[in-house]
């Protein structure tokens, strides 16, 4: 009788480190040299600021991968949180370098050094963001969440009662910071979060450049919780993700507190728009999908009326 040999058991590795990279075009070069060479696919973006990557394949192959990285002096305490997924999650491998590892478009804000970045806020482990909670609304208080990420991602999923900016793209935050409208918030404790963390490096340092002054960030982002937390605390909903799973749950008991645009039925399906190039992402049930195959976003809607209205 013929045996058949079990397929590997694949994982996917997110993970970003700040530190300072004389030559970030060398490590490009040797990261895909690094990838290529185990098999690995996903995304790596490089910058003088540090890495910051996604990889996925055989655990095997990603633990060497991880192993490999650590050995280059900048990267030695690189940490690792670990996602189910595998390489078919990411059709290609994209190493990139970038003038930040965000682009929230100030780079000049940015100072980083051997400890990581320079100003960035307090880090609160999942137990102690907890502890936080308690004691503020023992004093009376509350802790306001500030969702770092961009708003179609907090649709499927976010912390209880979070602050959410309006913003489609991280380039939005410093406008929407210099706007004024969370300026009632700069004496409160702030806590900010996002997937990873990563976000939150940069975007406490903004905010404390505008006055906030009691600002904090999830150590780990949101994934680090859900580890320790699940659908047990103060997070509600899916978590978007940057691969072709488009999200994921902390468990069988997660809420769906998404709704589709076009039924308003609950769902956490985040998809494209249909139109060519375009990237916006809407919540869309699966039934609403199937029925509009040739959906656009409103975006895409209002400049077809608008170039409709020109050649008139």
């Amino acid at each position: 009788m013929s045996s058949v040999s079990a397929s590997p058991q694949t994982k996917i590795a997110l993970y970003y480190h700040f530190a300072p990279i004389p030559d970030p075009q060398a490590v490009q070069l040797w990261q895909r040299t690094l990838c290529a060479s185990l098999g690995l696919t996903g995304r790596i973006i490089i910058s003088e600021h540090g890495i910051n990557g996604t990889v996925g394949g055989p655990i095997r192959d990603v633990k060497a991968y991880v192993k490999a990285t650590r050995e280059y002096a900048p990267f030695t305490s690189l940490t690792v949180k670990w996602s189910d997924g595998s390489d078919e999650d990411f059709p290609r491998l994209s190493v990139k370098v970038r003038p930040e590892l965000v682009a929230f478009d100030a780079p000049d804000e940015i100072e980083v050094n051997d400890q990581g970045v320079v100003g960035t806020a307090e880090h609160l482990s999942p137990q102690q963001l907890h502890e936080l909670v308690e004691n503020q609304k023992r004093a009376g208080e509350d802790v306001v969440f500030f969702d770092g990420r961009n708003r179609f991602e907090a649709e499927i999923g976010r912390f209880k009662n979070a602050v959410v900016p309006d913003v489609d793209t991280t380039r939005d935050f410093v406008a929407e910071l210099d706007s004024g409208k969370y300026d009632h918030l700069k004496d409160q404790p702030v806590v900010t979060y996002c997937t990873g963390g990563i976000r939150c490096e940069v975007l406490t340092v903004l905010m404390a450049n505008r006055g906030f002054k009691n600002l904090y960030q999830l150590d780990g982002g949101i994934v680090k919780y859900g580890e320790a937390f699940a659908d047990r605390g103060l997070w509600e909903g899916s978590l978007y993700v940057f691969d072709q799973r488009m999200h994921t749950e902390f468990s069988s008991a997660a809420k769906t507190i998404g709704h589709c645009i076009l039924c308003e039925q609950p769902s956490s399906q985040l998809r494209n728009c249909h139109a060519p190039g375009c990237r916006h992402l809407q919540v869309v049930c699966d039934q609403c999908e199937a029925n509009h195959p040739d959906r656009i976003c409103e975006v895409c809607a209002s400049t077809f009326e608008d170039s409709q209205e020109s050649s008139a």
